[in-house]
């Protein structure tokens, strides 16, 4: 199983999940743990083979299977299960937010609501580029060097150093070979993410996004535009890691949205 950390609050308060993206982990939420925790309960993951999890001794049967978004969305499930949590909010970052939306296709409901923060809705003429470029050079040059060239793209800017340095940083403790397999889920990305654009998640979404996230803040823009309950949230001077660049309004702006939603009574029949 994955490794998980629990800050628990009451009995009677709700779960938030936190999913990192693809190379981080779990620490990249380090400034939302104090806030959080006095509102809900938090559960942290460090999906397979990233931040703790990478010493696990299941690690080897992982090795053997084939990386899905459905496999790594299972290993979230099955932690939750374990930790007997029924229902959660779900928060995600980067490719963290593909993983929410999975686990939405497989039990939507466990999901209570959910924030996507920097959410990749679609793959732009640049961002497919760059993915051509790992898939041409990945066995020829180191993968860090690809990987800290991805975060520069995607995170370019002189305020975005904070969020490019944890990528990068936690990338480094990545196996070579568990780089690969997760370089290979963008095989299958462009399909599940035209599906996710056109079918709306059931449970309420609120997507945070920064208004220097160049690559995937537009497609966001066009896809809440046509949904009845997901809202958007652009945060000035913020790039790709919102939660990073401007910690504060990040927690300020989730927290109010799950607040709302943990009081959202259900219907009675």
């Amino acid at each position: 199983m994955l490794h998980c950390r629990t800050f628990l609050n009451s009995p009677d308060k709700d779960w938030v999940i936190f999913i990192h993206g693809a190379g981080g982990s779990s620490s990249i939420w380090f400034q939302q743990i104090k806030d959080y925790q006095e509102e809900f309960n938090v559960l942290l993951v460090d999906l397979r083979g990233h931040g703790k999890s990478k010493e696990m001794s299941t690690m080897k049967k992982y090795y053997r299977e084939k990386y899905t978004f459905k496999t790594v969305s299972r290993d979230v499930l099955e932690v939750l299960h374990k930790q007997n949590i029924e229902k959660a909010h779900f928060v995600g970052v980067s490719l963290g937010t593909i993983i929410i939306r999975t686990i939405a296709e497989m039990e939507p409901e466990i999901v209570k609501s959910a924030v996507m923060c920097g959410a990749i809705t679609r793959m732009n003429i640049r961002s497919r580029i760059l993915v051509w470029l790992g898939h041409t050079f990945k066995r020829i040059f180191p993968f860090m060097w690809l990987y800290k060239l991805f975060a520069w793209v995607i995170m370019p800017k002189k305020n975005h150093e904070a969020s490019r340095s944890m990528f990068v940083q936690d990338a480094k403790n990545l196996a070579r070979k568990e780089f690969l397999k997760w370089f290979r889920l963008t095989y299958d990305v462009n399909p599940l993410l035209r599906y996710f654009t056109e079918k709306e998640m059931e449970a309420p979404t609120l997507y945070i996004m920064g208004e220097e996230d160049h690559m995937f803040l537009p497609p966001v823009r066009k896809m809440v535009k046509n949904f009845d309950h997901s809202w958007l949230e652009v945060v000035e001077g913020s790039g790709h890691v919102v939660n990073v660049d401007n910690p504060s309004e990040f927690n300020r702006i989730s927290i109010e949205f799950l607040r709302r939603q943990s009081q959202t009574m259900p219907e009675v029949v």
